[in-house]
Parts: C-alpha cells; structure tokens; sequence
C-alpha cells in the first residue's frame, strides 16, 4: 500500500499536469489567440481552472496534507517537499473556506475584466473598463473575506505577493526612498535641461532586428534557449512552466528600439531566476518563488543595476549596432546618455529607473485608496491624476496613459505593485554585497563577465527557488536590515 508521501507525490504530479496545461492556455490567449477565439479560450481555461481547484481543494488532498503535516512523515520529507506541504497545507485551509460556486463567478468575472481592459485601453474609453474594474474590487474584498476572515484586506493581498514584509514595514521604506527622491529629481531634472533628449532615434526601427537584439541580449546575461522560448505580447510577462520551460513575451515600437531591449533584460531576469532554481525541487511548489519582490528583483537588478551602464553595453554594442543598423551612427556614449536620461513620463513600463520608483508609490497609494479608503471606480481616474501631478508633475491627458496602462488589476492583481519597488529596493542592497564579494562592477562588466555576476546571484538567491521569505533573503545575502538606503546612495552617486 503506497505510503503517504507517496501518495501526496502522486497528487502533486496531477496537480502539476494542471498548471501545465493552465499556464499553456495564458501563454496562448496573450500571445495567439484571436479576437473571436478569446472567449472560447477564457471558458477552457475557466474549465480547467474549476477542476485544478476541485482537485486541490478535495478532502482527500487536505487530508493528505495534514497526515503529511504530522512528524512521523514530514521529518522524512526533503527540504522541498516540507516546504509544499507547510504552503499547500496552509493555502488550502483558506481556499477551502471558498465556495465553490463563488470560484467560478470570480474566474468567469476575471477573463471578462481582462478583455475589457485591452478594449477600453485601445478605445482611450475608462467607462468600458469601470464596471469591471469594480466588479474586481467588490471580488477581491469578498474572496478576502472568505480566506482570511476579519483581517484587513489590503495586509492580506500584501502578504500574498510578499510574505513577510508588512504595510508597516512597506510604509517605512517607501516613505525614506519618496522623501530623498524628491530633492534629488530637482536636482537630475535641472541638469536634464542641458541633455535633451536626442531626435537622431527618429526613424523606423524594424520588428524583426529588434528581436534579433533580444535574442542577443537574453543569452548575453544568462538566459538559456534550450529550456525558453519567446513570444509576443500587449504587456510583457513571463510565464514558468519548469525550470526547463520558462518563456519570455516582448512588446515592440517601431519608431523606438529601446523599450524593447530593456524589456527583454528585465524578463530575462525573471525567467533566469526560475530556470536556476535548484533540480531537487523540481515538482514541488518550491521550484519557482513565489515572493514577487524577491522576483522582481532579479529582473530589475539585470534590467537597471546592470543594463544601464556603460560597462554593460561595451563588449556587445557593436554586435547590438550591426543587427540594428539605424544605430551605426550613434555613438556608444550617445546611446548611453539616451538610456539614462530621467524624464517624468505617463507610462510605468518605459519610465527611466528614478522617476519608476514614484510610479509604484502612486499604485501603493491608489490601493490604499480603494482597499483603505474605500474608494469606487468611477473616482479612480481623477485621484490617479492628481497623484500623477503631486509626485511627478505630470498629467495625462488620455486614460491610455494614465489609470488603463497596467493589466494588474483587470484580473484581481491587487497587492502586486509594491513588489515592484521592494525588488529595487532589495538591489541597491544586493549592488553593496557583491561590489563587497566581487569587486568593482564596472570592471567585471567591461571584460565581458557579466556571467560572473549572474553566477553569483544563481548561487545566493536562485538556487533556493521560494524556500526563503524575503527578509530571509536579504538577512541571509545582504546581512543587515531591509532599507531603501543602498537604493538612494547607487541613484545618488549616479545622478548627482
């Protein structure tokens, strides 16, 4: 008679053919499918998704869970498997608490938001997208109430995106890095007044060579095309299948070359972190971790530590200027200057490292509004552009450029933002450690060994996959407190 780990194994090998077949039907509806066909698809993935839960949430699962809880078989297990068994056992108790009847309305509600937000973005029209958005909010707030019965719902969506690391502790940090980012955009904004940004991009950049950079810069800093493939998308993304299937989507301008190259590095860095997670976890929910500023500082890390000086680009520029021949009369330190300038702009994804960080201090405190505050849909677009004006002195015109440019929340992404800037906050801290560990930066980068670093960060933090919190990563890595000081010390001695 098959023990109980084994038992629990073979659930967890279904359970895995599920995701399989669910992370292949969002691939596809983001990247293949058309118009017509995006229903048809949203009802499969709704199907399967209804029978991944059924599944997951069985008795017989749950009670696999708890004998597997009890010492006599979790001090057999590995150290993957107890950290499954700690996770699932803990998420099911909530999800359990779900009717199921509830899980069907939430996901048919959520592929109707998400297509709802591509029209409304497309069509510049907020109203189509309103009654969505707060069919979202209204979702949420009741599935919060179900899994976590009388705690705050905006600390529960915190936790589920960032365990750990609380609204006190995300309001100290972002409060430090808000008030030093302030005198120090006066004062990057009054030199950009001599560095205007150049014209000479002015031209057609075509989509196929601009792939071709990406493809050269995803293996540039490590990313392996034997187990990853890329794609095409209105929001760039990642998706993980195993850590020998992790794909990576782009989004190209052919009036700017740019956005795309940074994109690819920062997916690159996503994608990166999930095929070096340590093989024995493979098959267990620690195979791909789950803390998205611990994620996200990976690709920020690469994207904006590492891909925004100099040093990266000199072995590889002139590789870069021969697939995108409408670069052969830039010069390396023209291209460079272009990279860095800091601009105040409307939209999240294309904004320059600096004024990024007040982007995600604007979503923190529009949840807040919505989650705290209790603010309706309908006043959303006003608030995020007064808030818009206050931290960046900008106002956006079009909806498109303001409250409709993220995806986040068509589908109960809620929480998620300030993971963003947690990663930033996490790399100027990784950025002290390795200059301590392995040198200068610069003179590792300008010999080509950018591998050298992504080594480093495959052996500190990728290899453990989800097994550390994130205050464990950053005690464990940096060995001091989380602050956003490193963060403002790398902005300063770069800008100032």
């Amino acid at each position: 008679m098959p023990s109980c780990a084994e038992k629990l194994k073979e659930k967890l090998e279904i359970l895995n053919h599920y995701n399989r077949i669910l992370t292949l039907l969002d691939w596809d509806m983001y990247t293949a499918t058309p118009k017509n066909g995006y229903q048809g698809m949203a009802d499969t993935l709704s199907y399967f998704y209804q029978k991944h839960f059924e599944l997951s949430t069985s008795d017989e699962f749950y009670e696999l869970l708890c004998e597997a809880k009890e010492p006599a078989v979790y001090d057999t297990l590995d150290e993957g498997m107890q950290y499954t068994v700690r996770t699932l056992h803990r998420d099911l108790t909530r999800e359990r608490r779900v009717p199921k009847a509830f899980v069907a309305r939430f996901i048919e509600a959520q592929s109707r938001s998400r297509k709802a937000w591509e029209e409304a973005r497309t069509a510049n029209d907020f109203s189509m997208y309103e009654p969505h958005l707060q069919a979202m909010i209204d979702l949420t707030q009741e599935k919060c109430g179900y899994t976590n019965p009388g705690e705050s719902v905006y600390d529960v969506l915190l936790d589920q995106y960032e365990e750990g690391i609380h609204a006190g502790t995300i309001d100290r940090v972002f409060g430090e890095l808000k008030e030093g980012l302030k005198p120090l955009l006066e004062t990057i904004l009054e030199k950009e007044k001599n560095h205007p940004v150049s014209e000479i991009y002015s031209r057609t950049w075509p989509v196929h060579s601009q792939k071709a950079v990406q493809n050269l810069l995803l293996e540039y800093i490590g990313y392996d095309f034997s187990s990853g493939t890329t794609g095409q998308s209105m929001h760039p993304f990642t998706l993980s299948f195993s850590r020998n299937d992790v794909r990576v989507t782009n989004r190209f301008h052919e009036d700017t070359p740019i956005p795309a190259m940074f994109t690819s590095i920062h997916e690159g860095g996503h994608a990166i972190f999930d095929q070096n997670a340590d093989p024995a976890l493979t098959g267990t929910e620690a195979a791909s971790c789950r803390y998205m500023g611990v994620h996200e500082s990976q690709s920020r890390f690469f994207e904006n530590i590492l891909g925004r000086r100099k040093s990266f680009w000199i072995p590889i520029y002139p590789k870069v200027q021969e697939l995108l021949p409408g670069l052969k009369d830039i010069s390396l330190d023209s291209f460079v200057q272009e990279i860095n300038h800091v601009v105040p702009s409307f939209i999240r994804t294309e904004a320059d490292e600096v004024t990024y960080c007040l982007h995600i201090i604007l979503r923190y405190e529009m949840e807040q509004e919505i989650f705290r505050k209790g603010t309706r849909a309908k006043d959303l677009p006003q608030i995020w552009n007064a808030k818009m004006q206050q931290l960046l002195g900008i106002t956006p015109e079009r909806d498109s450029d303001g409250i409709l440019q993220d995806m986040h929340w068509s589908d109960g992404g809620f929480g998620y933002f300030p993971s963003y800037l947690l990663g930033s906050i996490y790399d100027g801290m990784y950025l002290e450690t390795i200059t301590e560990e392995l040198g200068d930066v610069d003179q590792i980068l300008e010999r080509g060994g950018i591998k050298e670093i992504t080594h480093w960060l495959n052996e500190k933090i990728h290899r453990y996959g989800g097994l550390r919190l994130p205050a464990q990563v950053i005690e464990n890595v940096c060995h001091r407190e989380l602050s956003a000081g490193p963060l403002l010390h790398y902005f300063r001695s770069k800008y100032e």
